[in-house]
């Protein structure tokens, strides 16, 4: 299973470098499946992997010129600061066992496993619908609709916190609807807001949970390193078909997360 597990964690760099996100929506169900992490710890973990993949990702990007910096920090504020708070109060305040339904206990792990493979199906819709790219919007003055971005920032912060993805599937049309931003600078910037976003997510946890750091600088590096495969791989690849094969891989293993938490709540094991 941990062989199935690193080569798992290239897969996740690869589809990073490929379509620039996805990635992060396959960490924790690798996590938690493969390497047999406890859900909540998974989160935590993901927060590191998708954080440093982002970051690595994000400098070829920021080299290009699509990393538009003044809007990664208009959105990524209020995105960085809701993300610590939830990591740091608001996960470790919510009970173990939030209810009990007739012998049907719903805990923090299940919570956070449903959380996290709703988001999955929503993800996947959005890979799958994505249209062949209406790359560029007209360059004009940018306008910011600075209400909603701090709002859309904080909220898309808490959802990163709880189940530990990026969210660059939220980001990307908030910032070409929101920010005017053409797709491709859309793409690079939102990538440089997951990576400063998760990684101090991150440390909101570490005062409250014992680290395997072997085991998340193993799956981290893994993942850069498939950065760099799907980078190149993107170039002779057509990255639109490539979002809808994988939009559908996303839709199948959410609906089987939401099956095996619902029937077979037993998986997820803990290191």
């Amino acid at each position: 299973m941990e062989i199935i597990g690193y080569l798992a964690s290239i897969l996740i760099g690869i589809s990073l470098g490929l379509i620039g996100g996805g990635g992060s929506i396959l960490t924790v169900p690798v996590l938690v499946y493969l390497f047999h992490v406890e859900p909540v710890l998974a989160t935590a973990y993901s927060l590191f992997i998708v954080g440093s993949s982002s970051l690595v990702g994000a400098w070829p990007k920021y080299k290009q010129g699509f990393v538009n910096l003044k809007t990664a920090i208009i959105f990524g504020i209020p995105s960085i600061v809701s993300v610590y708070l939830t990591r740091k109060f608001l996960v470790p305040a919510i009970p173990n066992e939030i209810a009990n339904m007739d012998g049907f206990a719903i805990t923090k792990s299940l919570l956070m496993m449903m959380l996290f493979a709703i988001l999955m199906v929503a993800a996947s819709f959005s890979m799958i619908r994505s249209k062949t790219n209406k790359e560029e919007v007209a360059e004009g003055e940018q306008n910011f609709n600075y209400p909603m971005i701090l709002l859309e920032g904080a909220l898309v912060g808490v959802l990163t916190g709880l189940v530990g993805a990026g969210g660059g599937f939220l980001i990307i049309p908030a910032l070409v609807m929101l920010s005017k931003l053409p797709m491709k600078q859309a793409v690079g910037t939102s990538l440089l807001i997951i990576a400063a976003k998760s990684l101090i997510g991150f440390t909101g946890d570490l005062g409250n949970r014992t680290i395997d750091w072997t085991l998340l600088l193993s799956v981290t590096a893994l993942a850069i390193a498939g950065i760099f495969i799907g980078d190149k791989l993107s170039k002779r690849i057509d990255g639109n078909k490539l979002k809808t094969g994988f939009g559908w891989f996303v839709l199948v293993m959410g609906i089987y997360i939401i099956a095996q938490q619902l029937f077979f709540p037993t998986g997820g094991g803990g290191h």
